[in-house]
């Protein structure tokens, strides 16, 4: 119970974040106005996106706009591997800020039965759910704060983070580098092809630990 407490507690504290200070990023929203703001950063557009997004991690700025707007500036490859690295970068912080919480500390907060059933299910499940919520708004802040609190192992973090990581980068930086919107179809990949690469690498894995 105290897990589940927690998980949309972190929720409902960046919900708020949004709703309070959303006003003051409205601009980024816009794909001209998120191309022209990064643009005033001349050579240095491409690290100013890139931070932008691992400010994502807190603050209420439309990840996928930027995207796109990196992917119009620089084009789909380059824009893709700055917005990877940016959405990569920002996972790696929220886990490493749950890592700053000592087990002990979580286990006090959660309690001992929700601390090693989270545990559990980030150490069995924890790839697909990492993997998948990058897709959604809010859930990757909370899911990658609470993977690293409750102890999911960095390396299966790390792959499940880039799976689900690259196709967004790819899929937005195309978009704004195209100019094609298709809301469905954009969606659908964002979930589906994380789960493959996903599916992909658990294999590897468990070949590799079996070898």
């Amino acid at each position: 119970m105290r897990l589940l407490l927690w998980f949309l507690g972190f929720s409902l504290v960046i919900l708020l974040i949004w709703v309070i200070w959303g006003g003051h990023w409205a601009q980024w929203a816009d794909m001209n106005n998120a191309v022209a703001a990064l643009q005033g950063y001349g050579i240095s557009a491409g690290l100013a996106g890139a931070l932008m997004l691992v400010l994502d991690l807190l603050l209420p700025i439309p990840g996928t706009v930027v995207i796109s707007a990196l992917g119009f500036i620089y084009g789909t490859l380059q824009g893709s591997l700055i917005a990877f690295a940016g959405l990569f970068a920002a996972g790696m912080i929220g886990y490493g800020l749950g890592r700053l919480c000592s087990q002990k500390t979580a286990v006090k907060f959660l309690g001992e039965k929700d601390f090693q059933r989270g545990k559990s299910l980030f150490e069995r499940g924890g790839g697909w759910v990492v993997a998948l919520s990058r897709a959604v708004p809010i859930l990757p802040e909370a899911i990658s704060v609470s993977a690293g609190m409750l102890r999911m192992p960095m390396a299966a973090y790390m792959i499940s983070l880039g799976c689900g990581s690259l196709p967004m980068a790819v899929l937005f930086a195309w978009i704004g580098a195209s100019g094609h919107e298709r809301p469905w179809l954009t969606l659908t990949l964002s979930f589906a092809v994380p789960a493959v690469l996903w599916s992909a690498a658990s294999l590897w894995r468990k070949k590799r630990t079996g070898a």
